[in-house]
């Protein structure tokens, strides 16, 4: 079974307009430097296992007011048996919502057309061209491409989003990417935090002000049915 190595037991920012609960897989094939879940992406057997059991228990228990489970990482579509956690999951009659940084097209398509996810969160990380450079790893940008187009095609609620930081994904970055996903229905905009970033180079970056941030949203404006900036209504 797949191993679950975080358990937010309510979060509602993860999985909006629905009371939910966010589940941390571990593992990632990227090695995006502004990446803030370092042990989860870096050591992820050096954290404790949260039991099947236990989880199982958890969503018994708040079966008459928990509403979702949104399953992310680390890239969550890296686990061999994810399958069987989603059913679980969907066994409860609980809504999943996955997050996944596109790079394995095939296995988000399988699992969409099992009807064991309803909505997908998928990282527009950077214009496909420049998909390398910023995850800091080997990845074939018409993958990322590929699930782009199954996502939106899926007929699910979906949303994209970028993680902005300065000197490495900015203003022309956005405007590319909406070239990329024109005519999507939402995109949302993410400041990175500097704190226990995977490079600790990054830690000394100063995020983009607010002002910064409303620019890029209204750059990304044409493109998107519309534009969110996290955190910010």
């Amino acid at each position: 079974m797949v191993p679950i190595k975080g358990l937010e037991k309510f979060a509602p920012r993860d999985f909006p307009g629905f009371i939910s609960s966010t589940i941390f897989l571990p593992g990632c094939n990227f090695r995006c430097p502004y990446c803030h879940n370092g042990d989860l992406v870096l050591h992820p057997d050096a954290l404790p296992d949260i039991p099947l059991d236990f989880f199982i228990a958890f969503l018994d228990q708040r079966k008459d007011w928990l509403e979702g489970v949104c399953v992310t990482g680390g890239e969550p579509l890296l686990q061999p048996e994810i399958e069987g956690l989603l059913a679980v999951i969907k066994e409860r009659r609980l809504l999943v919502k996955i997050d996944t940084n596109g790079s394995r097209p095939e296995r988000l398509a399988r699992l969409i057309e099992a009807h064991l996810v309803d909505w997908v969160a998928m990282d527009a990380k950077a214009p496909l061209e420049r998909y390398p450079e910023v995850v800091g790893a080997p990845v074939d940008p018409l993958a990322i491409a590929r699930s782009s187009e199954v996502i939106r095609g899926s007929g699910l609620p979906h949303i994209f989003r970028t993680t902005v930081v300065p000197g490495l994904v900015g203003d022309d970055d956005v405007r590319k990417i909406g070239e990329w996903l024109e005519g999507a229905p939402l995109y949302r905009i993410q400041s990175f935090s500097p704190e226990r970033t995977l490079d600790p180079a990054f830690e000394s970056v100063q995020p983009f002000s607010t002002d910064e941030l409303k620019r890029m949203a209204e750059t990304a404006r044409p493109f998107f049915g519309d534009v969110q900036i996290d955190g910010m209504s």
